[in-house]
């Protein structure tokens, strides 16, 4: 490039001293780079006239081609273009879950509402993997689960959004639990309602009691939260959740929050996205929104 760069400006400016000049070298610099050229191109390039230096016919017809070479890659490797999201039209994939959908996407979606109206979210239930393949083929931009979910391999990148832990929830006036507490064998002896949207009809805090040699009674098995917030207000069924749903839930019935009985991990909800994405202005904006947003809901 840089060759091409100086013949490019000895051709044009026919004089080895103002090449130099603009090509911020000196004089002898730039005289070892026309030789060079020349044993390069088997030509002379420039020739000594009593009018100057003058190109050759060969220097002439290589001149055009070699300016269109040098605007191509100075196109190429010239900085992206700032994302505007006012007025982009650009659509996201997420793959995620309702989780992610009741906690994080009415925020996400004000926002957007302001700030980036034309802006399309297609949202993509992922339940139990990372789709890594989809991922490196550009079908998906982020995947939003839990790490635990997850085995991300050491070229993905990821992001933590926040963490939450695990509750129960039961009606409020449910005549097992009298006060705010429930005990661990109250929580044997209840009747559960669980989200299983792999519908293995088992998850992590029957992980648990298996370990334990125990089992709790399940009598009502659904694959998302939909319906969860009104049967459990209607109900003697108790049922085990992140903490931030139960919040959003407490508000929609006439529900309360239990502590778990049982002692669970905390869990890191985070985004994932493959690192060809890392430097893409749009997508650099996509994360920083969802960053800021998980950032003020988490205060």
């Amino acid at each position: 490039m840089n060759l091409l760069r100086a013949f490019k400006l000895l051709v044009e400016e026919r004089s080895v001293t103002r090449a130099a000049e603009k090509l911020f070298v000196s004089q002898p610099a730039m005289s070892h780079v026309l030789c060079k050229l020349r044993r390069q191109l088997d030509d002379p390039i420039l020739v000594k006239t009593s009018a100057g230096m003058i190109p050759t016919a060969r220097a002439r017809a290589l001149l055009e081609p070699i300016r269109t070479v040098l605007t191509e890659v100075e196109h190429i490797i010239q900085p992206p273009e700032e994302f505007s999201p006012a007025i982009s039209q650009k659509r996201f994939v997420i793959a995620t879950s309702d989780y992610v959908e009741f906690t994080l996407f009415l925020p996400l979606i004000k926002s957007f509402n302001k700030r980036a109206p034309n802006i399309e979210i297609h949202v993509r239930h992922q339940i139990n993997k990372l789709a890594e393949i989809e991922i490196e083929e550009d079908h998906i931009d982020l995947v939003i689960l839990f790490d635990s979910i997850l085995n991300i391999p050491s070229n993905i990148c990821h992001r933590k959004l926040f963490d939450d832990r695990i509750v129960c929830i039961a009606r409020q006036d449910h005549h097992e639990f009298t006060g705010n507490i429930m005990s661990f064998e109250q929580f044997i002896s209840s009747r559960h309602m669980l989200i299983s949207p792999r519908g293995t009809g088992t998850g992590l805090i029957d992980d648990y009691l298996a370990v334990r040699g125990l089992t709790r009674k399940v009598s009502l098995i659904v694959p998302n939260f939909l319906s969860a917030p009104w049967i459990v207000a209607n109900t003697d069924l108790v049922l085990s959740l992140p903490l931030r749903i139960a919040e959003q839930f407490v508000r929609l019935a006439p529900l309360k929050i239990l502590p778990l009985p049982i002692d669970l991990p905390i869990y890191d909800l985070i985004m994932v996205w493959h690192p060809r994405q890392e430097k893409e202005p749009a997508h650099q904006w996509l994360r920083r929104e969802i960053l800021e947003i998980c950032r003020k809901m988490t205060g």
